[in-house]
């Protein structure tokens, strides 16, 4: 199981949100780029880069920042936020990105994004979805930023994606995400009973290093976690051992 370091950016600024709200967006006093080569060094082969301001601000979002992240991290990057169209994601894997991440249009435009996964090839492209629960324990999921809800749940919506080629899902709990209460350990578990050639990065909830060991036990292929880390709970290399 991979550690996947996050970054998140803002106007080149390293930021974190409170479950996706701008209104509740926490400044870290540290350089992306410097951030970036003190995970690699630690030993994280990954980093995973939103870039909150074309999420925001579509195309009137200045990618600069993004850009010369792509260009200064020495690992591997994964990056999305504000992919809404074929020139986005060759433009990040122009600058340096090995694969991009697409939310809203795996739900809005799934033949989009499948047309997409035939161009630049599956271990190109990450299907991101952050859900929610209804009462009877079914994952939705939301979109637009999370504001707005699915037609179809989770297990269709995956049904529809790994039939036509999908290999890579980052998968969100929203009531977790930001708040280091814990995985929903559960989700992933069903994911990776249901499909379970999926290739699986859980994120949200990560706040300790027993966090990350129950995330192993469930079978997914990598944890992202970026307040965790921000916050000094653990460090790269601790990670790294708890998951050996």
């Amino acid at each position: 199981m991979q550690l996947i370091p996050a970054i998140d950016l803002l106007q080149g600024e390293v930021v974190r949100l409170r479950h996706g709200d701008f209104s509740e967006c926490t400044t870290y006093d540290v350089s992306a780029a410097q951030l970036a080569k003190d995970y690699c060094e630690a030993g994280a082969e990954w980093l995973h880069v939103v870039d909150l301001a074309a999420s925001r601000d579509g195309d009137a979002a200045d990618s600069q920042p993004l850009f010369r992240l792509l260009g200064a991290a020495p690992q591997r990057v994964q990056t999305g936020g504000g992919v809404r169209a074929e020139e986005d994601i060759r433009l990040r894997l122009d600058h340096g990105a090995d694969r991009v991440v697409v939310g809203t249009l795996c739900i809005t435009h799934p033949e989009k994004v499948i047309q997409w996964l035939k161009v630049f090839g599956s271990q190109r492209m990450v299907a991101a979805l952050d859900v929610s629960h209804d009462k009877m324990g079914i994952p939705w999921p939301r979109t637009h930023g999370w504001t707005e809800n699915s037609r179809q749940n989770l297990w269709e919506v995956l049904d529809h994606l790994t039939g036509r080629g999908l290999e890579h899902l980052l998968c969100t709990d929203i009531s977790k995400d930001g708040a280091m209460g814990g995985p929903n350990l559960e989700l992933y578990r069903q994911l990776i009973r249901r499909y379970p050639d999926l290739q699986v990065q859980a994120s949200g909830g990560v706040s300790g290093l027993r966090d990350l060991a129950e995330l192993r036990q469930t079978g997914v292929a990598a944890a992202i976690t970026g307040k965790a880390l921000l916050e000094g709970c653990f460090t790269v290399p601790d990670a790294l051992e708890a998951l050996t």
